[in-house]
């Protein structure tokens, strides 16, 4: 990441240490943030301010960001073309669907008798972000046997793999996908079904065959990798991104077919299905590649700049990030913290709607050790591996702003890290705010004399590639706009 140390002109600091000393007073934002544990701001004895806070965006690289993805999380698969805050996603999908076992072989009396019906490649559909209405086309086509396919965790940033021949398409408006389906042997509902080229089911159908060219294609799996690679699905319109789910009973490949018994008259062929399911095959590989294109948009001209943005854009995995520096907390004396909360607010626009935000969080970057590390103090780790990121407030809270527009805000709980600021215990970090899907840092399990752990992977988003919001920063120490990002402080004298 980048990291920016704009400095600040003496006018400003001077304008800045005015309005600390005028905050300083009972305002207006509730003292509940705590319930009862926080004391009512009374100016005798407990009193309240709010910091100035800059922030700074910026987006994450292959470099920065080599967050992995694999099929326990929803994956992916379309194209978003007009956010107009964070521009396009184009969102491609990679798996193996093959038999549960091996060796295989097609419920038949002779394997030279079959005879393809049909072949549909079926996705177990989870939802929609974006705009459901908006017809999407989805492509389907083999891995080319030259691709390095088959690992079971990769990087989402850049698994994009080839393809080669087209073996079905469907054009389908998302808002159908939740509908029941009727087809031989399944009704269920939640599919995202494709047909596939008849000639493609054939070509599976004849790796049953005794041939010279065939035999042994499902005498195991890594055989049967040789014929078949596996499937390349992309999006080529749309303005939404769907979720399936791979481990899904209806991720499947279904292969409808006939037995001609012998060459009886057609009409006593006998109707049979097999299904390659994802699910059953440990094997079984996938990649969910997510691309961003920020061209043109807010965003992209906010990176850079080397004064506080008054807009913060975030966006999550693979995404964007702000860093968020707070000068006047160095200089605060000492007190007693009752409570410290870094308060963001979301800025409306009417896209909101189709593109709900994600769960953010905020973690430090300590200079000392070259990495980041959980805010100290604040988010914390129990001997099960369970955190307190709820308390500390990663979930949105559901509000209005003045216009009366639904928005969400954030209230993050840094109490007990400002305590230490003040005590000149803990140093003032510059703070990451994003929306990660997982994350493995620094983290200290006791006191301030007990050394630094790598945490064990934690979650934050329960996957990547849907999620963003706009938010408010902060102009300067002359911004009075109240939905500014601020550190709203509640303390008592020494």
């Amino acid at each position: 990441m980048k990291h920016k140390h704009p400095a600040l002109t003496l006018g400003a600091i001077f304008t800045s240490t005015l309005i600390l000393l005028i905050s300083c007073k009972k305002i207006n934002e509730s003292t509940s943030l705590g319930g009862d544990l926080v004391p009512v701001v009374d100016n005798i004895t407990t009193f309240d301010t709010t910091l100035l806070v800059e922030a700074y965006n910026d987006t994450f690289t292959v470099l920065t960001d080599t967050t992995f993805y694999d099929s326990r999380y929803t994956n992916y698969l379309g194209q978003i073309t007009n956010d107009p805050l964070f521009g396009k996603t184009d969102a491609k999908l990679f798996l193996e669907l093959k038999p549960a076992a091996f060796r295989y072989t097609f419920e038949n009396r002779s394997p030279d008798s079959l005879h393809i019906d049909s072949v549909v490649l079926v996705l177990d559909y989870v939802e929609t972000y974006g705009d459901s209405t908006i017809p999407q086309t989805v492509n389907v086509y083999e891995i080319p046997q030259s691709s390095v396919f088959g690992d079971t965790a990769f990087p989402i940033r850049n698994s994009d793999y080839a393809k080669a021949g087209l073996l079905g398409s469907r054009t389908f408006e998302p808002t159908v996908l939740n509908d029941s389906v009727k087809a031989y042997k399944d009704t269920t509902a939640n599919q995202l079904r494709i047909r596939l080229d008849d000639a493609f089911g054939q070509q599976l159908l004849n790796y049953d065959t005794s041939s010279t060219s065939n035999k042994g294609a499902y005498i195991s799996d890594s055989a049967f990798q040789t014929f078949f690679k596996g499937f390349a699905l992309e999006s080529t319109s749309g303005n939404a991104i769907i979720g399936v789910n791979l481990e899904g009973a209806n991720t499947k490949l279904a292969i409808y077919y006939k037995d001609d018994n012998g060459n009886s008259p057609l009409e006593k062929w006998d109707t049979a299905v097999a299904y390659f399911l994802f699910s059953e095959n440990p094997n079984s590989a996938s990649a969910n590649y997510i691309k961003r294109d920020y061209a043109g948009t807010p965003l992209a001209s906010a990176v850079g700049g080397t004064t506080p943005d008054d807009l913060v854009y975030i966006q999550s995995t693979p995404g964007s990030f702000a860093t968020i520096k707070i000068p006047d907390l160095a200089g605060l004396n000492n007190s007693v913290i009752h409570r410290a909360d870094l308060i963001l607010e979301q800025v409306y626009h009417v896209s909101d709607t189709l593109f709900p935000p994600p769960k953010l969080y905020l973690d430090a970057y300590d200079s000392s050790e070259s990495k980041f590390r959980t805010i100290p103090f604040d988010v914390s780790f129990n001997n099960t591996g369970t955190s307190n990121l709820a308390a500390f407030g990663i979930n949105p809270i559901h509000t209005k702003d003045a216009a009366g527009n639904s928005i969400n805000s954030w209230r993050f709980n840094l109490t007990r890290y400002v305590q230490h600021v003040v005590n000149d215990t803990e140093p003032v970090y510059d703070i990451r705010l994003f929306a990660p899907l997982y994350l493995r840092e620094l983290y200290r399990p006791g006191n301030i004399s007990s050394a630094s752990v790598t945490v064990p992977p934690f979650t934050v988003n329960n996957e990547a590639g849907k999620g963003r919001v706009r938010l408010a920063g902060n102009k300067g120490p002359a911004d009075i706009n109240p939905q500014r990002m601020r550190l709203r402080i509640v303390y008592s004298k020494i």
